[in-house]
């Protein structure tokens, strides 16, 4: 009996693809729409916004004019959230990464009492949501006067159990146990091992962690909203939110509206720029560095 497979010029197989092309086409339309209604929304005038068609252009081309008034309203104040929310998520996305691959390379590597048990703890409080949580910290970093400054939103964000289970899964197939065995017998340190074999073949997982904790801290609002009360401490968040709720409310709605659109688009440009950044090291081989150490 002769077994059919698919070839690329059976009938099956281009069914499949052109299935398979549809799907991606969909699902291309279905998270693109936001982000070109946005595009759109920030280069019409506050009239226009509410006056024509959402996802297309007016012809009044109104895009430098917001820009302007979003960077000027309320003394340029904009510029401050958009460098809080960078200061915020670098450093909340480093040290989360950071602490990650050292945790996850500890329990891929080592063995020690209550790992299994620290493990399933991890994996327990990647179940539980942030905004739980919220209450606690606030409770607990008041305790210590660190509510209402960057302190609130960078400590909490640097706990990133997810990086923790992923770094642990991603050791336990990059790394292998005799690299690290050749290393000792050679005389090096476990410092030196991490640092100079191990976290070169990490790379790549360092950079999806860190890439994973940068956007969730970027896109936090809860945690910020509840743990800062200074508009000088907001994160863009927080902060477009209110100019939203004081466009809604009728205060000033007639330039609200149009520059909330613009913070928008503005907002979601570093994040872009980090991806395209980072992805070089996704795409740069797991051994790249291994050999040489």
């Amino acid at each position: 009996m002769a077994i059919v497979s698919k070839t690329a010029n059976s009938a099956s197989f281009r069914n499949s693809r052109r299935w398979l092309t549809v799907a991606l086409a969909l699902y291309f339309i279905y998270t693109f729409i936001p982000i070109f209604y946005v595009i759109v929304s920030s280069t019409k005038s506050n009239a226009d916004l509410f006056g024509t068609f959402g996802l297309w252009f007016s012809g009044d081309f109104h895009f430098w004019q917001n820009l302007q008034d979003l960077f000027t309203y309320q003394d340029g104040i904009f510029s401050r959230w958009l460098l809080n929310t960078i200061l915020y998520s670098v450093v909340s996305g480093v040290g989360a990464a950071l602490f990650a691959t050292f945790a996850g390379y500890a329990f891929s590597k080592f063995e020690f009492v209550g790992k299994k048990l620290s493990f399933a703890l991890v994996l327990g409080a990647v179940m539980i949501p942030q905004t739980a949580l919220v209450i606690p910290i606030f409770l607990l970093l008041s305790k210590v006067g660190l509510v209402n400054t960057p302190w609130a939103v960078i400590l909490p964000s640097l706990v990133f159990p997810p990086g923790v289970f992923l770094m642990k899964v991603y050791a336990d197939d990059a790394l292998s146990n005799e690299l690290i065995e050749a290393g000792r017998v050679d005389g090096a340190g476990e410092v030196h091992i991490f640092f100079n074999i191990a976290f070169r073949l990490l790379t790549p997982g360092f950079a999806t962690v860190l890439i994973l904790a940068f956007v969730a801290t970027w896109n936090n609002y809860f945690l910020p909203l509840v743990l800062l009360n200074s508009s000088d401490n907001f994160p863009v968040t927080v902060g477009l939110s209110q100019w939203y709720a004081l466009a809604t409310s009728g205060s000033g709605g007639a330039v609200l509206f149009s520059i909330v659109m613009a913070g928008s688009l503005v907002s979601i440009v570093p994040v872009i720029a980090a991806f395209l950044i980072m992805q070089r090291y996704w795409q740069g081989g797991l051994g790249a560095g291994g050999v040489k150490a």
